[in-house]
Parts: C-alpha cells; structure tokens; sequence
C-alpha cells in the first residue's frame, strides 16, 4: 500500500512538473542590432548574432560577458564582425557549439580559430536542435558573408569567405515560432516563409544601405510575412543604416500586426 501511494505522489509530481514546463515563457533579451539571448521554458541559453562588446547600442552592463551566465548553443547569421562578433569568446567560455553557415564554420575550425567540435556546420534547408525542446532551420537571406579575422600565420587582420548568409526559423515545443531574418534585402521567398512557418515573431532588419529600409522592410511584414508581432531591428549603430522604427511603422500603416517599438536594448520580453 505504500509503494502504491509513493507512486501516485510520484506520478502527480511528474504531471505538475510537466504542466509547468508546458506553461514556462520564452525570454528573449535584446541588445540592439541582430543580437539576442534566448533562453527557452526549459532554462537552456541560445545566443543570436552576439555582438556585445563592440556594440555601440549594446548597454555597457553587458559587455562583460560573463554576465550573461551560461551558454548552451550560439546561432550566427553570417560573417560580418557585427553578427559573428563576440561567438569565439563565448563558445570557448562555455564550450558553446557556433551554428552557422557552413562556410564559416569550417573557416573557423581549419584556421584553428575554433575546434571542430565547436563549429558544427549546416547549411540551408537544414533543421537542427542546438537545445531541447527548440528546432532550427536556416533560410535564405539576400546578403553577403565574408569574417575579418588576425590570420594566425601573419597576425595580420585578414579577410575571409563565410559561406552564405542565413536567416533562421525557430520552433519551439509549445508552438511559437520565430523568424530571425539576419542581414537581408528583399526576395520572394518570404512570402513563402510567412506561408510555411507562420512566425508569431518577426525579427527584421530595417536600417537600409546594408539592409532593407524601412519602407522595404514593412512591405515584407505586412505583405509576405505577416506575423502576429515584429521587431525592427539593425538600425542606428553606424552612419549608413539610417532607418528608424518610427518610419518602420508609419510604412505599415494600419494592421493587426504588433509593433515592439517600445523594445530597448537590454530589455527582456517573454512570448
């Protein structure tokens, strides 16, 4: 008779245990630009195109990156030093695998900048699960990637090729699913990213010379895409990208679809 009640006390705990992590918050943590810290409802820490240090919007408490705790998987768009920024330090630091173009990743570990077991590669079209309960799959974006990296032979700074830029699209176990667009110009192919994944958070870059500008960037969301919310982000951190969430939004015009303009760098939202 004991062991039996010792089992149905068991088996509650596990119920309760489950319905709490069924009804857990993702958090993300924005530090301007493309860079964010996600940590799913099971407490495992992605970062996003980590660049922290040298982040002019990024706010100084978290350019010590030891502040931001442990990390268990790093996702890079592409190459250029204000996406791959901080990711050598931190998977070091957290024997932390970098997800990212497979180009890059196998820069990385042939010139010794990594271990291989730290730049896994992939590529688009590919789906991944870098932590439990959050699958990954890198899409296309219309952009570059090339890394300016110290060439270890020379110990000058050298330029690189990094494969193709990606952006990704992240499903998590409770449904919500988001859509990192990284650096892009507008394609078609979004509307059928909107279509396929129906991502409930758009995260797209609105800066222009680089990227779309504003106007481009909210024919994609309120034509193609059409999300349930949208972050603007890449803008005002140099001289070129001159686009602002304000013209983002007055560019949409009048939808359904949530504006996070009031986001700011450093700032923490749950979904």
């Amino acid at each position: 008779m004991r062991f039996r009640l010792l089992a149905i006390v068991a088996s509650a705990c596990l119920a309760l245990a489950s319905a709490a992590h069924a009804q857990g918050k993702i958090q993300l943590q924005w530090f301007a630009q493309s860079a964010f810290k996600l940590t799913t409802p099971g407490g495992k820490v992605v970062m996003i195109d980590p660049w922290l240090t040298g982040n002019p919007k990024c706010p100084p408490e978290w350019k010590d990156l030891d502040k931001l705790g442990k990390v268990d998987a790093i996702l890079v768009t592409h190459g250029h030093g204000d996406h791959l920024g901080d990711s050598i330090a931190l998977a070091k630091k957290n024997e932390a695998p970098v997800w990212g173009p497979a180009g890059m990743d196998q820069f990385l570990a042939t010139l010794g900048f990594l271990p291989p077991k730290l730049a896994p590669r992939f590529g688009k079209g590919g789906t991944i699960e870098p932590v439990p309960g959050l699958k990954v799959t890198a899409v296309h974006a219309e952009h570059s990637s090339e890394m300016i990296l110290k060439d270890p032979a020379t110990g000058k700074a050298t330029s690189y090729p990094a494969g193709e830029p990606v952006g990704y699209i992240l499903q998590f176990d409770n449904g919500f699913t988001i859509y990192h667009m990284g650096d892009t110009a507008l394609f078609g192919d979004m509307k059928f990213y909107g279509e396929k994944y129906k991502p409930d958070l758009l995260l797209i870059p609105i800066g222009g010379h680089y990227v779309m500008n504003p106007a481009d960037a909210a024919f994609a969301t309120k034509e193609w895409i059409k999300p349930k919310m949208v972050l603007p982000m890449h803008y005002g951190t140099n001289p070129f990208l001159k686009g602002t969430p304000a013209e983002f939004k007055t560019a949409l015009g009048q939808t359904s679809i949530k504006v996070l303009d009031d986001w700011q760098p450093g700032q923490v939202k749950e979904f």
